[in-house]
């Protein structure tokens, strides 16, 4: 194969670029959350957020959590009900996406997201802003469109590359959008009434430049004759799409080899665990740095932008240089990674045994997540990438949505050391799954 062929496709800078821009304005809204429910806990007049509060109560009374950290369960609820979302829309999208093309449905996706900032900027109560993450959660299939995008225009040699610059895009948007946020944050603190606005308007600004420099640069990557015939056909059964049973199974992936679905489906729960049993500790990591090592806010914005910054380097650096033929191999050297990740991390009582921990965190993730996707994206037809791409992301969506309610009950039930040492325990069986295949 010539160099030229090696090249990345200038598409996928094209790709790169639009979800750097979504995630910015997506993530931005993070650090804002524990400002933005302080300020519906005083002026919601529809009784929702009382409701919630109550429920929430209750959660926190069973797991034993202190009423301090009700806000960060307030704002899991909130996570969880976005990922459960994006579990339902990701396969959807992509087998829609399969028939008509990549860009009008990628248009609509982003278009969708836009709306959802605008319903944000209007949320005088809980309910509208709910409603916005709830049509933000519903349009995200954008993401698992764009590795759809990547496995069209990728050679074998070249897909590796792709998937680790939307890792990269991950990782930049999760270390500038928080810091945008943690300003508006601050700037909030001197504003009264409905400051909200202002951000939201920026998230809206972000999207809206999104989606015309998508609309004019992208140029479709599925031809017509490689496209599915009829999403009636597509979507005939849709229980497959969002049934968890027809989703591990892989049922709506048809046409190839009995061996390849059976190695896809171990390879879609090889992901579902390691993110199930990874989101746990991401998200129980506010709690742990809190409780344990009485870091601020301020410090645990920096901790995650360092754990950002690394996992930005080790996918540029060296993740997008890994060739096909060693990317399964350096997908299990990242879940064996992850497993003194967590040794450390449970039993951290230094901060050095903790940055150890989050160090081996953060290259693990750098070097699994991409690997895995590459790997993924080599299953299917031409006109099933959408599909199988869509069922990873809702995969990975399901874990992240009920990854870290287990992980809270674990966590103030018997405490973050045998919570920890127990997730390292059962992450040895994605690696030896793994490195069997």
């Amino acid at each position: 194969m010539s160099d030229k062929i090696e090249k990345v496709h200038p598409t996928v800078y094209i790709v790169f670029l639009s979800l750097l821009l979504d995630l910015l304005a997506f993530t931005m809204i993070l650090p804002l959350l524990p400002s933005l429910l302080e300020h519906y806990k005083l002026n919601d007049t529809t009784g929702l957020y009382k409701w919630l509060s109550e429920k929430i109560y209750y959660f926190q009374e069973f797991v034993g959590a202190p009423e301090k950290f009700n806000t960060v369960l307030f704002g899991g609820f909130l996570g969880s009900m976005f990922s459960f979302l994006q579990f339902l829309a990701a396969p959807i999208v992509g087998s829609i996406s399969d028939v008509i093309g990549r860009k009008k449905v990628m248009i609509i996706c982003l278009v969708g997201i836009s709306l959802s900032y605008v319903l944000w900027a209007l949320s005088n109560n809980l309910v509208i802003f709910i409603f916005a993450r709830f049509l933000g959660g519903i349009s995200k299939g954008n993401v698992s469109l764009s590795m759809a995008i990547i496995a069209d225009i990728s050679s074998m040699k070249t897909r590796g590359k792709g998937m680790a610059l939307i890792g990269i895009a991950f990782s930049l948007g999760f270390i500038l959008g928080p810091l945008i946020g943690a300003m508006f944050a601050m700037w909030s603190k001197q504003k009264s009434g409905n400051w909200f606005v202002v951000p939201a308007l920026f998230a809206l600004l972000l999207s809206v430049a999104d989606l015309i420099f998508f609309s004019i640069f992208f140029k479709e990557t599925l031809p017509e004759a490689k496209r599915a015939k009829s999403i009636k056909r597509n979507l005939k059964n849709s229980k497959t799409l969002i049934s968890v049973k027809d989703l591990f199974k892989f049922t709506a992936v048809t046409g190839i080899k009995q061996a390849e679905l059976s190695e896809l489906r171990k390879l879609g729960m090889v992901y579902f665990v390691y993110l199930f049993i990874y989101s746990g500790l991401e998200f129980t990591l506010t709690f742990l740095t809190h409780h344990v090592f009485n870091y601020t806010s301020m410090q645990q914005g920096w901790m995650f932008f360092v754990i950002g910054l690394t996992m930005a380097l080790m996918q540029g650096g060296y993740v997008r240089k890994i060739p096909q033929s060693k990317i399964k191999s350096t997908a299990v050297n990242g879940l064996w990674l992850i497993v003194p990740s967590f040794v450390c991390v449970g039993l951290a009582r230094e901060a050095m045994v903790l940055y150890l921990g989050l160090f081996f965190f953060a290259v693990s993730t750098a070097m699994v997540v991409p690997c895995i996707m590459t790997m993924a994206s080599q299953y299917g037809t031409e006109q099933q990438k959408g599909t199988v791409m869509g069922i990873f992301r809702s995969i990975g969506a399901l874990a992240r949505a009920i990854g870290p309610i287990f992980a809270s009950i674990a966590f103030w039930g018997v405490g973050s050391t045998i919570t920890y040492l127990t997730g390292a325990v059962f992450l040895f069986w994605p690696v030896l799954t793994l490195s069997r295949q």
